[in-house]
């Protein structure tokens, strides 16, 4: 079974990979089949298409024009592989956001008519619109990594350790698509909301997703390109990195090249299989959506946590660690899989933890609705005080998984690769994470599609609480996303260290040389500055769009009666238009400033990744999960605490929603993608810089 393994891991995890993108299809063929309701319901969605795809479509243009210029630098920098690499990683990271938001796009409506017949059926409608983008997120990501090595490794006749070189370029394209993704997305979904929530809730005294506000239609499409699309390029992209890192890591660390390249790819294979038999999981008969789907989520896991365990002991048994004493024996297959379940724990203690901090259950969202009744300030005070309390416990259970994970496949390097393992675990279930994220977008869009369209109250009855819980899975999927992408990091850092190595150039980081002194500030430097020219992008987009709305009312009071129509493509084309000029700066920061760092020093180059890796993790988790705390807290006085809507309670908790928009929305989650990419860009230039 193991030559078996060995010699066919190529097929195995490309034909798993094909798997994950036919359910995608069919699962698509079986969406699009449903009544997407009735004239009124079926406008109201293909304004929200629209409005996507022409968003989509010119964000793609935007990197497209950047990725040509990295492509030509690529050909000097590295050879002709890395580049087609990039190229590769590029359009599937861009294929899987497009063809899921596509998807969500047009599961709304389809959601908003199944809740004529209660929560079961919206529900499956809802899930399943978001296991589309899930399933093709893994399936193209193991796609192009296992595609691309065995075209290398058989038709071009690489080795492994130059073929895993060529898939470096890979990991960078799907990075590109995904910092830009998250960072555009995000601009224009919360300038989108921040201006309908000005406007509409606290001046105008209208509902959410009240069809007179100018900005709704802008604000349904911003959640697609942002949570749908964007957490898909994100996902992709830590997926298809953490692969190519681990297979690095592999041929770096131990003899059995072919094998240990092979490893993480079946491991991918086999929890593929283990994410769709977990979507045949969701179901819920009582009503509980919250446990319907987390009981997917705990299937697939249990099932993959179970098949890793012979597919470790068929490849991994008796391979040897690289020594200058000769081969020596590597971790125990025990060991390593013992790895690959620390990365399923720290997944799941993740998504305890941040449901604790965003959750309406929990103390510290109603501390800040709490806090709100004693006027704007207060909420402000206790919102960022709950995100700055809620990096704690993530960091330490980051540091137990490190250390754990580590110790058990040996320390030193070999402990390096039993990192790697865990992170791989952990993402064993990234295709059923994006499907929660992408549920919250869908049943927020299917509320609004009800809303406008005048649907009966038991449909409100059935979209409202599938909204709620859509914000919590968005929220936890965050924390999932933060804590992959740091782990991701010190995978590739180490990669970068051993690749340092090979070229004989020294390795050792202490923070007593300035040199590394000074690349640490630098690297700290890059995520707030980063974080600053978000948020500020937001700002100026958002204060455009209120500017938009409030001329709107005023120069068309029938507005308000329903004797005009709001012009709703012109809030749509102002964010459209801003995102993608407030996204090209900050998105290559981590690219520019670490190639100038590394051309520079070496040595600052070390350290300004782990000041990046270090600053980001806590400035992710703050703005994500103080963000999310914000937003919940404002649901819940929403839901009739604390005063209820139209108190000042409310008022302040519009207040601290705006400021936490950009906050969990934009600025945190696009430090994932940053991180990496300073990462990866790190080690495509070693052969400038050496």
């Amino acid at each position: 079974m193991s030559a078996f393994l060995t010699d066919h891991g190529v097929l195995i995890a490309v034909v798993s990979a094909l798997v994950a993108v036919a359910y995608g299809v069919l699962t698509t063929t079986q969406l699009l089949a449903l009544s997407p309701g009735n004239a009124e319901m079926q406008r109201i969605s293909a304004a929200v298409q629209e409005g996507a795809r022409a968003y989509l479509n010119r964000q793609y243009l935007v990197i497209g024009a950047v990725g040509v210029v990295l492509f030509i630098a690529l050909l000097f920098i590295q050879d002709i592989y890395v580049a087609i690499g990039f190229a590769i990683g590029g359009i599937l990271s861009g294929a899987a956001g497009y063809i899921g938001m596509n998807v969500s796009v047009r599961s709304n409506a389809r959601v908003a008519e199944s809740a004529r017949s209660g929560i079961g059926p919206a529900l499956k409608v809802a899930f399943r619109g978001g296991a589309i983008t899930g399933m093709l997120v893994v399936g193209l990501a193991l796609l192009g990594v296992a595609g691309y090595y065995g075209l290398l490794t058989s038709y071009f006749d690489q080795t492994p350790k130059e073929a895993v070189d060529a898939l470096i370029g890979l990991g960078f394209g799907g990075s590109l698509i995904s910092v830009f993704a998250r960072l555009g997305g995000g601009i224009f979904t919360k300038a989108a909301d921040v201006g309908a929530d000005l406007v509409g809730k606290v001046e105008a005294g209208i509902p959410e997703d009240d069809p007179r506000n100018p900005a709704v239609i802008a604000d349904n499409v911003g959640d697609n390109v942002g949570d749908c699309a964007g957490m898909a390029a994100d996902l992709f992209e830590t997926y298809a990195v953490t692969a190519v890192a681990v297979m690095l890591l592999g041929v770096l660390t131990f003899n059995e090249q072919t094998t240990v390249a092979l490893y993480p790819l079946v491991l991918g294979a086999v929890a593929i299989i283990a994410s769709i038999i977990g979507t045949f999981a969701v179901r819920s008969e009582k009503g509980n959506v919250e446990r319907a789907l987390y009981q997917g989520l705990a299937v697939s896991g249990i099932i993959a946590a179970i098949a890793f365990y012979p597919v470790t002991a068929w490849m991994m048994d008796g391979i040897t660690f690289k020594s200058a004493a000769g081969a020596v024996a590597a971790p125990s297959v025990v060991s390593l899989y013992l790895c690959a379940l620390v990365g399923i724990v720290v997944t799941a203690l993740l998504f305890v933890i941040t449901d604790y901090y965003t959750s309406t259950r929990f103390r510290p969202v109603r501390k800040t609705a709490e806090a709100s009744q004693t006027g704007h300030a207060t909420n402000i005070i206790s919102g960022l005080a709950q995100g700055l309390q809620a990096t704690a416990l993530p960091a330490l259970v980051l540091v137990l998984g490190v250390l754990c994970s580590w110790k058990l496949a040996g320390g030193g390097v070999q402990g390096i690769y039993g990192i790697g393992v865990a992170v791989m675990g952990q993402l064993s279930l990234t295709g059923l994470i994006v499907a929660l994220d992408a549920f919250g977008p869908i049943t927020d869009n299917a509320g609004g599609i009800a809303e406008m369209a005048n649907m009966p109250e038991e449909v409100r009855n059935v979209t409202d609480p599938l909204d709620a819980v859509g914000n919590t899975t968005k929220a936890v999927t965050k924390g999932y996303a933060i804590g992959s992408a740091v782990l991701a990091a010190i995978v590739l850092f180490a990669g970068f260290k051993a690749e340092l190595a090979a070229e004989g150039v020294v390795t050792s980081f202490p923070i007593d040389d300035p040199a590394i002194l000074m690349g640490l500030l630098i690297g700290g430097m890059m995520v707030t500055l980063f974080a600053a020219l978000s948020m500020e992008a937001v700002g100026r987009a958002g204060g455009m769009v209120v500017e938009e709305v409030r001329r709107q009312f005023r120069e068309k009071p029938g507005i308000m009666d329903g004797t005009e129509q709001p012009d709703y493509g012109t809030c749509v084309s102002i964010v459209t238009a801003s995102a993608q000029r407030e996204m090209i700066i900050p998105s290559l920061i981590p690219i520019v400033l670490t190639t100038i760092v590394g051309l520079i020093s070496v040595a600052a180059l070390g350290g300004l990744l782990i000041g990046v890796i270090v600053v980001g993790f806590f400035f992710a988790v703050m703005m994500t999960a103080g963000g999310g705390a914000w937003d919940n807290a404002k649901k819940l006085i929403e839901d009739g605490a604390f005063g209820g809507k139209g108190s000042e309670a409310h008022a302040a908790s519009v207040t601290g929603d705006t400021v936490g928009d950009p906050f969990k929305d934009t600025a945190g989650p696009a430090i994932n993608p940053m991180i990496k990419v300073a990462n990866i860009v790190a080690i495509l230039i070693i052969p400038i810089i050496t």
